[in-house]
Order: C-alpha cells, then sequence, then structure tokens
C-alpha cells in the first residue's frame, strides 16, 4: 500500500505540473489499440519456509499430540530476462488524459528448492512459477504530442509447479504495481519503459508419503513469491 501511495503522489505531481504546459500536448497521439513485445529483466525473490511435525520432546511419551520438530527458512532469489507480448487499448478522457487497459503474458520460470529433514527420504523438493498473465488498469498523461507517463494497477496470475513427493499448491494470484513511460512516434510505433512489483500470495504443499522415495505427510512446505521488474515494450499503436 506504501508503495501505491508514492507512485500515486508522484504522478499526482507531474499532473499538476503539467497543467502549465497542456497547451503542448495532445492524448489523441496515444490513443486507440496497441500491441507489442516486451522484454523484462526480472529479479524474483521467494521467502520460504519448511517443517517437519513429529512427536516433541516435551510430550512425554503422549503419541496423540505433534509438534514441529524441525523447521528451516529459505530465502531464494533469481534473476531473468523473460520475453513475453502485451496488449491494449488506450481510451482519451482529456486533451490530456487517458485510460489504457490491456494484458500482457511472459513466459518464464522461477524455482525454489529445499530439502525434507526426514532422514530416510531425504526427497528434494521444489516449486516453480512460470507464465505470468497480468490484466492491467492504466491512468495516463500525455506530457506532449510523443511522450507519456502513467501509473498501472492489475491483477497477475501465475502457473505453479512442484517436483518431489508433496502435493501440488493452486496457482498464484497477486497485485501488480509499475509505473512507466509511453513515446509514440508519427508512424504509430511506440516505446514503453516500466518499473515495477508483483507481489503474489502464499503458496503451501506438504508431504504425500506415497512415491519411491516418501516424503511424509507431516511435512510442510511454503514460499511467499515476489517479482520486482523493468522492461521495455516495443510495438505498433493502430
Amino acid at each position: 500500500m506504501n508503495k501505491l501511495k508514492t507512485m500515486l503522489c508522484a504522478f499526482c505531481t507531474l499532473v499538476l505540473v503539467n497543467v502549465g504546459t497542456s497547451v503542448v500536448a495532445d492524448s489523441s497521439g496515444f490513443a486507440g489499440p496497441y500491441i507489442g513485445l516486451q522484454m523484462t529483466a526480472a529479479g524474483i525473490e521467494m521467502a520460504g519456509h519448511s517443517s517437519e511435525a513429529g512427536i516433541s520432546a516435551s510430550d512425554s511419551g503422549d503419541t496423540d499430540d505433534a509438534g514441529i520438530v524441525s523447521s528451516d527458512d529459505l530465502n531464494v532469489g533469481k534473476a531473468a530476462a523473460i520475453a513475453g507480448i502485451q496488449i491494449g487499448y488506450a481510451i482519451p478522457i482529456g486533451n490530456t488524459f487517458l485510460l489504457d487497459i490491456g494484458a500482457s503474458y511472459l513466459s518464464g520460470e522461477a524455482k525454489i528448492e529445499a530439502l525434507t529433514d526426514d532422514t530416510v527420504a531425504k526427497g528434494n523438493v521444489s516449486f516453480k512459477i512460470d507464465d505470468v498473465r497480468t490484466i492491467f488498469i492504466a491512468p495516463t498523461i500525455a506530457l506532449s504530442e510523443t511522450s507519456s507517463l502513467y501509473v498501472k494497477i492489475g491483477l497477475s496470475e501465475a502457473d505453479v509447479g512442484v517436483t518431489g513427493d508433496i502435493s501440488t499448491p493452486a496457482d498464484l494470484s497477486g497485485t501488480n504495481l509499475a509505473i512507466g513511460t509511453r513515446s509514440v512516434l508519427a508512424s504509430g510505433i511506440f516505446i514503453r519503459t516500466e518499473a515495477g512489483m508483483i507481489d503474489y500470495n502464499e503458496i503451501g504443499a506438504h508431504g504425500l508419503g506415497n512415491a519411491t522415495v516418501p516424503i511424509p505427510v507431516t511435512s510442510q512446505y511454503s514460499a511467499e513469491p515476489t517479482v520486482a521488474y523493468g522492461s521495455i515494450t516495443i510495438g505498433m499503436r493502430f
């Protein structure tokens, strides 16, 4: 929420500054449908946790109660270059303002790996997230006939896969916040630069205990993925 407030404050400040120069700005040059190829440099961090439940020493032989006998925190980061596609439609709502509504698809993956504490299984476990899909709305202000500034708020989803004898969690969902610029040439070709983040919900899984190298159902795994990125999109406005 603080990141969103900061971006909105910066956007509003630029709107006020632009009031005095709105004569040279024209939203019509940015309006209409568009499609572009997006190249993204992403830093993906997953704060993970694994735990193994069992009989704790304080139970004194009471096998009806189970406690956490081992627990590990895991933090994994990965940088990657990811390609994708973006489509949208910019609707003019004034001489200098537009409402950009669109969607994007990025193909790439990141993993977090852990090792179960079970001394017999020692099964390797990993989460994988890929195929990031986002729908967004981006209030935009035209700074001149060829350049504009926007803030973006979107909803993002990604597929989740696992390796090892563990359950598969539901797909990820999260919030995308970003700020960027869009420059359009007379030919309709545009260049969009953007910096933002995607904060996903927590994913979790547990052992299934039914593979060749089983992981007990008492083994629990979780991770909270966050994506920080910078992107460049080159495309065509129609």
